[in-house]
């Protein structure tokens, strides 16, 4: 199909995107459209709860961008300010669950200055953005630490070696925690069970016998139940600090549990001091220490499944080289690549990393940059040429000078990307974060009001609190928060393993739903470097003359179908001419006086706007874009010179991938500036039947909207500057590595290896990540929304089992467990490429 329609711009009407503070749900988000929505004046009110922007446009005449900002505050909201805003992620040490983590989310969402703010229990770390005109990142650190956590060093936090000895000790540090309570939970619970068990083969001493001894039994439990309690303090100390900040979690749930078992056995312990034998049989110390060892297991095993979601972002780190050679005053020396600065000159030997980017000054050599671009042939560097931090240098030695350090390196920037990706919260995490910030809670009324009834029903303390400790040890708010965070931290690093770069959790999602990828034609499709292949002049005019005429006027041009013309003339000796009053006209082509001539070069519609008659060229031209060329006429003083024909080669996966696309039930249509014929011999090669030809690049746009309006879900895959618009317009904007910074900034996934073949890829990936999310997602409600009755004493109601405080503690630490292990399956994922 053919797209030409151009969109009038509404007169009077401005745009403007607002940063947002304040909302907690989709439901603020709605709020805040309607707040806006009925100001006069107001033409759109969109509000993005995942990236916390309002995108407004409204008559200007009616309506002031003030009067907006005052809608949005009495609504109960803010608006963040656009400048002195700096995004920030911390390291926190100290979370338990996921209500944790939704602490320190509302934490810092009640902060003034601090907008955006989202907290990742799987990573262990908090973004969000501050205004430094209105707090300072210490008082943010303050506050997070006066709640009970840890605010690690941001710094040396996203170091690859300081991350994972850090990781390392806390899984130690739990693990020795572990150990200890196992070697005391075990022999308490042989005490407690032994008399109960004829058939053990090692008897109770007789001075530990509860019939004969039942003080020396008790006291014997307390021995063994203190040094348990001990290594399991933080849980009380985290759990009730929680619990009296009105914000309880799954420490609370331990604490509340194994204390009222620990409080009732020590009042039991009273009774037989008093001589009430009987009270022999209320003791609950085993359950204490048991169901805190079996929950230090599983969050042992948690801390090292956590650690291996984060895998890809190690091994991304670990590709940088940890120290560079640098060369001052003519003498060499080696310092940390910390200390490299923007400027200094460095000297790199064959078979060493760079280690970081720069400008070759002396020397040449051959790069494997794979690790970036996924081309496994080296590629050859000179004097002038750029080089990337991680890169192998393989056979010469380079003298370099610095110009990216640090942060600014292109791997640097990949690691955040992925990062911040991981950091991310996918929209399908509404649910789980929903219900985890109530969670809590309610599991404590339920379990008191279990209790409670079956106390009522039975008259029995002892029963009743096996009820309560056991409603409240099973419930698992952890398995929940993990459940998706997990998921995209391992889908999101396996994407950076193979080269894609998801920028959110929002856009793995999204990507998922895809119905409709558009493919821009030059530098996607195609390799982006076009090549002459016909010179036609007309009579009268030599070839050498037209390409002359035509490199002349492309000389200033930037767009790929001009430079492969200079590049024809330059290779055939042609001398090209200055040119005065050169104008580029977008979609159309190129106008300049050459040697007092007015000389045109560009599409047939430039030719026509300009009143030339290119009637005699038309054969030719419909030649040229039946064999899939670009046709560029030439004219000088408005009379037609001739046509040059220009391809740009296909590239080899063009067609693969394409074919992949619709095996996923993709439908894929081309968007091109080519004249119709071109544009149908392109797609025709490839396999495309739908195509948007003779599009101008602020058409782009449009053509994605089109398809939008039609209920479709859009990805553009684009690599230009003009593909900008086209990529922030689509659904979910998928650039080329090799393109623009521009395009790669608008964009919501990255190919870093330039080949189409990864859009199926990433479609693969976002099926199978969310996926697994929703997998993790049933397995948590069907855990705690079985596990909770039962606790409560479901069975035990009609004639069954009843729970014992024990087993609960184990199937909660193993609910965590199975989420992440789920979620880690997705580090063996394969994109189908046939």
């Amino acid at each position: 199909m053919t797209n030409t329609t151009i969109e009038a711009p509404m007169t009077g009407v401005e745009r403007e995107t607002l940063a947002i503070t304040g909302m907690n749900c989709a439901a603020c988000a709605r709020r805040v459209e309607k707040a806006v929505g009925r100001l006069s004046g107001i033409r759109e009110a969109n509000v993005n709860f995942a990236t916390e922007k309002l995108a407004v446009a409204y008559d200007s005449g009616v309506v002031s961008g003030e009067a907006i900002r005052e809608a949005v505050e009495k609504a109960g909201f803010g608006v963040a300010a656009k400048t002195g805003t700096t995004e920030a992620t911390l390291p926190i040490g100290g979370m338990s669950c996921a209500a944790c983590a939704a602490r320190i989310e509302k934490l810092l969402g009640r902060m003034q200055g601090v907008s955006g703010a989202s907290v990742n229990f799987a990573s262990e770390k908090a973004k969000f953005s501050y205004d430094r005109g209105e707090i300072r990142l210490s008082e943010i650190r303050e506050a997070i630490e006066k709640a009970g956590f840890r605010v690690l060093d941001a710094e040396t936090a996203s170091a690859a070696d300081a991350d994972r000895i850090r990781k390392e000790a806390e899984i130690r540090a739990l693990w020795n925690r572990f150990s200890i309570a196992a070697l005391f939970a075990l022999p308490l619970l042989y005490l407690a069970m032994a008399p109960m068990v004829w058939w053990l083969p090692f008897p109770v001493p007789k001075y530990l016998d509860p019939m004969q001894y039942p003080l020396h039994f008790a006291l014997a439990q307390i021995f063994l139940a203190l040094p348990i309690l001990y290594v399991g303090k933080r849980f009380y100390s985290v759990g009730f600090r929680a619990l009296f900040a009105g914000s309880p979690n799954m420490d609370s749930l331990i604490a509340v549990g194994t204390s009222a078992a620990v409080i009732w056995s020590l009042y039991e312990t009273w009774r037989i001091t008093r001589g009430d034998l009987a009270a022999v049989e209320g003791l609950y110390f085993e359950s204490a220490g048991v169901i805190i060892a079996l929950i230090l297991l599983g969050k042992s095993l948690e801390a090292v499944s956590k650690g291996r979601t984060s895998e890809a972002i190690k091994k991304l780190m670990g590709l940088a080289p940890k120290t560079a050679i640098v060369v001052r005053g003519g003498a060499e020396s080696e310092i940390p690549i910390e200390e490299v600065e923007a400027g200094d000159v460095l000297r790199v030997r064959p078979g060493e990393k760079i280690p970081v980017d720069g400008v070759v000054l002396d020397g040449s050599t051959a790069i494997d940059e794979s690790m970036l671009t996924g081309e496994s042939m080296p590629v050859d560097k000179k004097p002038g040429d750029r080089i990337f931090a991680a890169t192998l240098n393989k056979y010469g030695g380079i003298t370099f000078e610095a110009t990216k350090v640090g942060r600014e390196t292109a791997l640097a920037q990949i690691i955040k990307l992925v990062e911040d990706a991981q950091s991310s919260k996918a929209p399908i995490a509404k649910l789980a974060d929903v219900v985890s910030g109530v969670f809590v809670p309610i599991v404590c009324l339920v379990a008191v009001g279990a209790a409670t009834a079956w106390y009522l029903h039975t008259r029995d303390i002892q029963f009743a609190l096996t009820i309560f400790i056991s409603v409240l040890i099973i419930a698992c708010p952890c398995a929940l928060g993990l459940a998706t965070p997990t998921a995209i931290m391992v889908g999101t690093g396996k994407g950076a393993e193979n080269g894609i770069l998801i920028k959110s959790g929002e856009a793995l999602e999204t990507a998922r739903k895809i119905q409709v990828v558009v493919l821009d034609k030059t530098g996607t499709i195609t390799e982006g470097k076009p090549a002459v292949t016909d010179i036609l002049p007309v009579s009268g005019m030599t070839e050498s003359a037209l390409l002359a005429a035509a490199a002349a006027l492309e000389k200033g041009s930037e767009h790929p179908l001009g430079e492969a013309i200079v590049r024809r003339a330059e290779a055939e000796g042609v001398a090209i001419e200055a040119v005065a009053g050169f104008a580029a006209i977008p979609g159309r082509g190129v106008e300049a006086t050459l040697a007092n001539r007015t000389t045109l070069i560009g599409n047939g519609r430039l030719m026509t706007e300009r009143g030339v008659d290119i009637v005699p060229l038309d054969k030719d031209a419909e030649r040229l874009a039946g064999e899939g060329k670009t046709a560029m006429y030439v004219a000088v003083d408005g009379k037609p010179a001739g046509l040059i024909g220009v391809a740009d080669v296909v590239k080899k996966s063009s067609a693969d991938a394409v074919a992949a696309m619709r095996r996923l039930g993709l439908e894929v249509a081309m968007l091109t500036g080519d004249n119709p014929r071109t544009a149908a011999a392109i797609a025709k090669q490839v396999g495309i039947d739908s195509v948007f030809a003779e599009v101008m690049p602020q058409d782009k746009s449009g053509a994605v909207r089109k398809l939008q309006q039609s209920g479709k879900i859009v990805a553009m895959v684009g690599d230009g500057i003009n593909d900008a618009p086209a990529l922030a317009q689509s659904d979910v904007g998928i650039a080329i590595g090799s393109g623009a910074d521009v395009a790669m900034e608008s964009a919501d996934i990255v190919l870093m290896h330039s080949d189409l073949m990864d859009v199926p890829s990433a479609v693969q990936l976002s099926r199978a990540t969310i996926g697994n999310v929703k997998e993790n997602l049933f397995w948590a409600f069907i855990y705690n929304t079985m596990g909770i009755p039962v606790a409560a004493g479901a069975l035990h109601l009609f004639g069954g089992p009843l729970l014992n405080p024990m087993l609960a503690a184990a199937a909660m630490s193993l609910s965590s467990v199975s989420v992440l292990t789920n979620a880690l399956r997705l580090r063996h994922f394969r994109p189908h490429k046939s």
